[in-house]
């Protein structure tokens, strides 16, 4: 009890230093990677070359993210000050004056559509400044968007998530892609009714619960017909179109305005086709590397890779020998977003859309903006992996499925959960739980590839309160990292709950 207590000291730190003590990331992060290192050494055995090597590990995991962070908040910094974020934010008005259909469309179907093709925290990053820029505070900004974007993430990025579940459990990708994608759409439904909630409380659902059946059917059911097609990858790409489709659809209906009124600029303001071609050229770009094997295959050549050695604690724990996290510089998310931020700052500067000194104003933004997510986010994947090459995220998990016993299929989707808050990311939740839930679930008597499936929808709905991704939308919106961290957790716990009763109930009946 007392080691499953401290390997959880870390953790419980973070909560209490942000949830309770209102600290921010950038200082939570620091205090909770000295607890991490004090008890890994002190009571779980991890001497100085454990140590040392996962704080390289850590490292590499956290510039890895950060490579998407800078380039995400530069890219908003390059819009923003053309004026290409408020410009959005007014046409959407002009679409419809409905704050709560534009919650749905921007916070729930174009996040969806970012997950697709970019994930790993640039959707939030990218659309809560949207929502601000029509009239939504900060806070509930990074909270829809944090919510209404967590269904889509197992399918989001071409699908690099599930491929990591396949990879980590060698299960076989199509005995868990429909299970997942089905247990997704219950999950979109949710996360769209969340971000109503956030954006208006019961009354917004009362008042746009059409919108939310009519939108949820079209991305819950794209992703599915394409998921039984076999098509992985592009699964909540399209969902996220064919949503936005829907969306709009209903925005003309409830309006009756032409298809033209909505993209009429106000005098002096930013033209929308130029407002939306920075995120046409992220898309276009993400399409063709992805897709044109020679482009992927020369962007591919260079790549920072450290090989660590076996590692052992004095108590006997075992990470194997392999690559640390490959860092690939040219083919990287975030090397594809800043091509986009390249293009986008030659094309804007070129058609006169940013004022004398913007280079300066963009430059001071990205340094300010991006220092305290850039602690924040470094510190905490240390924790992660010092945990992680301690043992103390397995001795946590085991202590959890021994709690649970014949609650497991109730609990799974939580551990799921447990891995992404700690990373931030559903990928690395899968590798670290993967086979633990699978394994655990045939001791227990259930479905390994339902206990997968929990772990796919734990890994994607664990990312609405991942700190690293709320520090990185708090960012993009300067919000209170603490209060959008309450209310995530809110709201990422009470649809978990809501998931684990339906898993626990076809646990029940098969």
């Amino acid at each position: 009890m007392i080691d499953w207590l401290l390997a959880a000291f870390p953790i419980l730190l973070v909560l209490v230093l942000m949830l309770a003590l209102h600290w921010k990331g950038s200082q939570a992060g620091p205090a909770a990677l000295v607890a991490a290192l004090l008890i890994a050494h002190l009571r779980f055995g991890a001497g100085g070359q454990v140590l040392a090597w996962a704080l390289l590990k850590g490292l590499l995991l956290a510039l890895w993210v950060l490579y998407i962070v800078w380039a995400a908040i530069l890219f908003y910094r390059l819009t923003a000050e053309a004026g290409a974020v408020s410009a959005i934010g007014r046409s959407l008005s002009r679409l419809n004056d409905n704050s709560m259909l534009q919650a749905l469309l921007l916070g729930w179907a174009f996040t969806t559509f970012l997950t697709g093709v970019g994930g790993f925290g640039v959707p939030v990053a990218v659309v809560a400044p949207l929502l601000v820029a029509i009239g939504f505070t900060p806070v509930a900004s990074v909270v829809i968007t944090s919510v209404g974007s967590a269904w889509s993430v197992t399918y989001g990025t071409l699908a690099s998530a599930f491929y990591a579940l396949i990879a980590a459990t060698g299960y076989p990708g199509e005995l868990l892609a429909l299970p997942a994608a089905i247990g997704m759409g219950v999950a979109c439904f949710l996360c769209g009714a969340g971000a109503l909630w956030a954006a208006g409380g019961p009354a917004a659902l009362r008042q746009s619960w059409p919108a939310l059946l009519i939108m949820g059917l079209a991305m819950s059911g794209t992703q599915i017909l394409l998921i039984i097609a076999g098509l992985w990858t592009i699964g909540v790409l399209c969902s996220g179109l064919v949503g936005l489709g829907a969306g709009v659809l209903v925005a003309r209906w409830q309006t009756r305005r032409q298809p033209t009124a909505a993209t009429e600029p106000e005098p002096g303001e930013l033209p929308l086709l130029w407002a939306l071609l920075p995120y046409g050229l992220f898309v276009a770009i993400v399409f063709v590397v992805e897709f044109v094997p020679p482009i992927k295959t020369f962007l591919d050549q260079v790549v920072i890779s450290v090989q660590a050695p076996e590692l052992v604690t004095s108590r006997g724990w075992t990470t194997p020998s392999g690559p640390a996290r490959t860092i690939n510089l040219f083919g990287h998310p975030g090397a594809l977003l800043l091509y986009g931020c390249l293009l986008t700052y030659i094309l804007y500067r070129v058609k006169g859309f940013y004022k004398p000194g913007a280079a300066r104003r963009i430059g001071r933004g990205l340094v300010r903006q991006s220092t305290g997510p850039t602690i924040g986010i470094a510190t905490m994947m240390g924790m992660a992996i010092i945990m992680q090459h301690a043992g103390m995220t397995q001795l946590l998990a085991e202590g959890l499925n021994r709690v649970a016993g014949p609650a497991f299929p109730f609990l799974s989707i939580f551990i799921g959960a447990l891995g992404a808050f700690m990373t931030g990311s559903s990928a690395n939740s899968s590798v670290i739980f993967g086979v633990l839930q699978e394994q655990t679930a045939l001791l227990v008597g259930m479905s390994a590839t339902l206990a997968l499936t929990a772990q796919a929808l734990g890994g994607a709905l664990g990312g609405i309160f991942a700190p690293t991704k709320v520090i990185l939308g708090c960012a993009t919106v300067n919000a209170d990292e603490s209060a959008a961290l309450r209310k995530t957790l809110a709201y990422g716990l009470a649809i978990l709950a809501i998931m684990a009763a339906l898993i626990w109930v076809v646990h029940l009946v098969t």
